[in-house]
This record gives structure tokens, sequence and C-alpha cells, in this order.
């Protein structure tokens, strides 16, 4: 474990309880802050409902300490990761009051999942220390944090969020330009706005949609992302597909402008050692062979299930 750092957490909810949870499960002392008097009372007690479920010694929830006042919860912290509702003027106030009360060494970190971090910060005067830091829920559960640089992000504030990311057994990735819904909920809305439409037009009903999405090419995500599937079947075939079927999307639109130029450039995929990525032969087939092992095991637990 690193050194203990002071972590504060403002809002003590879905989302913020969990945060705390995971920063006091890897040993740092956590004070929590939310201006619902009930839901920070029982800040503690959800700790350990979830450290219990986990099967895991409910001791750690003992670091939290609640606190009522904002100021006071973040005067002498190290962290600061903000969990409040998704309100833009909400969590604008809440940045610019942290600002004039934390230590001006302390980083700013906001759980938005949609809102541009660099909006949230207008009225904060230093906003070099303030980044995005998006879990998701369950964020004790969950690996991935998405760290968002916005325009006035110092690099070193990445850097050391990263960092602390990782030790506390999290997977962060750096997300570059500070867009709204950042990479996570960018990929995963536009999945929602196309399941909505096919329902709409009456293609489906809702409970296939979720199926086919459950039964076929979700099994394969957790071990095989967009672009290496695209890279593993080829992106001369990619391109083929998308030429005919993204036209007839609502709304239509053409092939990716990097997809045409990649196959122009003969860079097709695996097939080629290099497409979007780089690949030797050896990682493409440990990509296959990962895929191959993931999708028979769930077959396995499948019909274990079946047979109960």
């Amino acid at each position: 474990m690193t050194e203990p750092v002071r972590i504060a957490v403002v809002g003590a909810g879905l989302m913020g309880h969990g945060i705390a949870q995971v920063f006091a499960a890897a040993g740092h002392d956590v004070i929590v802050h939310d201006q619902d008097a009930e839901v920070l009372a029982g800040v503690r007690r959800r700790v350990e409902a979830n450290l219990r479920e986990l099967g895991a010694d409910p001791a750690p929830a003992e670091r939290l300490s609640p606190q009522a006042d904002l100021a006071t919860a973040v005067t002498r912290a190290d962290w600061v990761f903000e969990a409040a509702p998704e309100r833009l003027e909400l969590k604008q106030r809440l940045f610019a009051a942290m600002d004039a009360a934390a230590p001006a060494g302390a980083v700013l970190a906001t759980n938005t999942s949609v809102l541009r971090v660099g909006e949230i910060a207008q009225r904060a005067q230093r906003r070099g220390r303030i980044v995005g830091t998006h879990w998701w829920n369950p964020p004790h559960l969950i690996p991935l944090v998405e760290v968002v640089q916005a325009q006035d992000t110092e690099a070193e504030t990445v850097r050391r969020t990263i960092a602390l990311l990782e030790s506390v057994g999290k997977v962060p990735v750096h997300v570059r330009r500070d867009v709204a819904g950042f990479v996570g909920n960018r990929l995963q809305h536009a999945l929602w706005r196309e399941a909505f439409d096919l329902v709409d037009a009456g293609v489906c009903d809702a409970q296939t949609v979720d199926t086919v999405v459950k039964q076929g090419f979700g099994r394969r995500l957790g071990v095989l992302g967009p672009i290496e599937n695209a890279d593993l079947i080829g992106l001369d075939l990619t391109l083929a597909i998308h030429e005919y079927v993204l036209p007839r999307l609502n709304p239509p639109s053409p092939p990716a402008r990097g997809l045409r130029e990649r196959v122009a450039a003969g860079r097709l995929g695996m097939k080629t050692e290099g497409g979007y990525r780089d690949w030797t032969a050896d990682a493409a087939d440990a990509v296959r062979t990962r895929v191959v092992r993931a999708l028979a095991g769930e077959s396995r637990d499948a019909r274990t299930r079946e047979a109960r």
C-alpha cells in the first residue's frame, strides 16, 4: 500500500459512499460530507453492508468520518472527490467553495459522468488542480475510472491522479479532451440510442434488444473491445459493413475517416500486423485464445446453472 493520504469525499450517496469505501479499504482515512444529514449518518452502515456482502472485513468502514460542514471536510485534504448530483450549477458552487477551502496542493476531482470538467471548474480560481474522475457504478466493484483532462488541468494533476487510482487497485485511463460524456458514456449511450430506435421502429421488442446484447456480442465485450474486434475481423471487412449499414441508420452517417485511411494504406488489422493498433502474430493469437477461453468458460457456467 502507498503512504496513506487524507481523502475527502463530497457526496455520500450512490457513488460517493462507494468511492469512500475504495479508499478506506486501501487504508486511507476518509472524511465524507453530504448536505443531507440522514444520508451522511448512514454512510458507515452502507459501506459495512457492502463489505459484508463481499465476504470482507467490515472494519474499513471505521476509517470514514462523517462531516456536515463542507469547508471543514476539505480543509486538510490531500484529495477531494466530488460525487454530488449531476447539476452543473450545484457542482460549480461546490468547486468554487472547495477551491477556496482546500489546501493549495490538494487535487479536486469531479465524478461527473457527462458534464464537461471545464464547465464545472469555471467559478474556481485554481483550475489547474481540477480534474475529472468518472467512476462507474458500483464504484467499489468496477475497475475503470476515466481521468478527464480539461483545458486548464495541469499535466501533473493528471499524473498524480492516475498514480493514486492505480495504488488502490483501479484501472484509470487518460481522457485527453474534455468532451461531454467522455469515452465510456459516449459509447454506452450510442448503443442505447440505437436500442431505443429499434424498438420505436417496430424492428423488435425491448426484451429482444436486451437478449441480443447479453447473449450475443455482449459476451465478448469483457475480453474483446470494439477496436480490437475490428482489427481481428479485418478493417477491410469492417469498412464494407459500414459502407452498407451506416447510411441506413437513423441518423445516417459515413464510415469513419480513419477507417478509410487505414484500409487505403493497407493497414487491415491483425492479418497485416497493423490496423488501429500494431500486432505481432503472437499478440493476435493471444487475443483469439483469450476470447475462446472466456466464451467457453461462460458456456460451461451456463450449462452448470441449467443443470442445478
